[in-house]
Parts: C-alpha cells; sequence; structure tokens
C-alpha cells in the first residue's frame, strides 16, 4: 500500500489525460469530477493541468490523477509528451461542435504514438445539458466509439450528469486490466 503526501492511504494510482479540441469543456469535467465545482468563466488551458481523486473500485483504493490538456493548435507539439505513462483516456468533445466530433480521430491517433495501443480510453460528448443547441447526434457518437472499440457517454459538466461515471468507466477498465488473473477469477 502507497502513502500519499495528504496522508491518505492508496493502493493503486492511475494517470488519466482529457484530450480533445479547445473549448470542448475538459477543465470543468476535471473540475467537476474532483471537486465537484463549475465554473462558467473558465479560461483555456495553458499546456496542462492536473487534479487528484481518489475512487474506490473492487475494495481497491485509486488514487486518479487526471491530466487536463490544452487543446489549442499551439500546444500540440508540447502536450504529447504529458500522454507518456497515460493508462487511461477522455477524449473529449461539445456535441454542440461538429468539429470538435471531426478532430476526435486526430486526438486519438496522436495518444497512441505515445501510450499502448490498448490504453483504455472513453469517448465523451460534453454539454449534453445544451439540447437545443445539439449537432452531433447520439448515432454519429455511438458509431465512431464502435469503429474505434472505445465506450461512450454523454456528460453534461454544468449539471454533473455522468461526469463521475464518464471517470469511473475509464478508470474501472484500467483496474481490471491491470489486475493478475487469479485475482480477476476470484472477483467473479
Amino acid at each position: 500500500m502507497a502513502k500519499s503526501s495528504g496522508g491518505s492511504d492508496y493502493d493503486l494510482i492511475f494517470k488519466l489525460v482529457l484530450i480533445g479540441d479547445s473549448s470542448v469543456g475538459k477543465s470543468n469535467l476535471l473540475l467537476r469530477f474532483t471537486r465537484n465545482e463549475f465554473r462558467l468563466d473558465t479560461q483555456s488551458t495553458i499546456g496542462v493541468e492536473f487534479a487528484y481523486k481518489q475512487l474506490i473500485i473492487d475494495g481497491k483504493r485509486i488514487k486518479t490523477q487526471v491530466w487536463d490538456t490544452a487543446g489549442q493548435e499551439r500546444f500540440k507539439t508540447v502536450i504529447p509528451q504529458f500522454y507518456r505513462g497515460s493508462e487511461g483516456a477522455l477524449a473529449v468533445f461539445d456535441l454542440t461542435k461538429p468539429e470538435s466530433f471531426n478532430h476526435i480521430t486526430n486526438w486519438i491517433e496522436e495518444l497512441h504514438r505515445h501510450t499502448p495501443a490498448d490504453i483504455p480510453i472513453v469517448l465523451v460528448g460534453n454539454k449534453s445539458d445544451l439540447v437545443d443547441q445539439r449537432k452531433v447526434s447520439r448515432e454519429q457518437a455511438t458509431a465512431l466509439a464502435e469503429e474505434l472499440n472505445i465506450s461512450y457517454m454523454e456528460t453534461s459538466a454544468l449539471n454533473a450528469s455522468n461526469v463521475e461515471q464518464a471517470f469511473i468507466t475509464v478508470v474501472t477498465s484500467i483496474f481490471y486490466k491491470k489486475m493478475p488473473k487469479s485475482v480477476k477469477l476470484t472477483a467473479n
């Protein structure tokens, strides 16, 4: 068992990365997940930011280290260095901005250049609360997720809808991928 600097115990630590275009809501997803906060005045991330949150999966305390990466073109050469060591990712697009959805495969390809091909990824359609402004259908997003062989979820950082579940989904995938086979058999 490891001991964090804050004195709380954890069994495992997983590094997650949030990827996607600028202004799709990655920073607010991070805030909602780690602090249960939302900010209307969030500025674009410069470089990267990260925060921690502890989850419990099958009785194991997992410290999640979540990296929020900048989505602007000017940071494209710097950001990939922060992908290294990532064990899971949330690929985020804005349901009201089709161009952010169209860029997702590029983000995932870039992630795969710096991480194992089997890294657990959840495709996240954010801003589900903006129903009247929606431009990307659930069918389009589900089809892309199936093509990429990844999970798909819709979230709203504003009202917290599915935010924690999206992170739990990727953390659970990492957890079971890393568990020794003997433990997997006894866990069922």
